[in-house]
């Protein structure tokens, strides 16, 4: 199973794997209990996907000066 989009894409978005994986979660369970996701069409079927296409697609994004940091 070849899960897209791959971490290397992923990574040119967000240097951290911590930030991005915090950043998809949270986001996934947005998208889960509004249904409301940013993008015109998504290939994944699971929250999380999308929300990683919306990381890709930049419409997720992180500020840098707080990256790698816990809230």
């Amino acid at each position: 199973m070849i899960l897209e989009p791959s971490i290397d894409k992923l990574q040119s978005k967000i240097n951290s794997k911590y930030t991005l994986v915090t950043l998809a979660a949270r986001r996934a369970r947005q998208i889960q209990d509004t249904n409301v996701h940013q993008l015109e069409s998504h290939d994944s079927a699971t929250c999380v996907g999308i929300a990683l296409e919306e990381i890709l697609a930049e419409k997720l994004t992180v500020d840098p000066a707080s990256e790698g940091q816990e809230d």
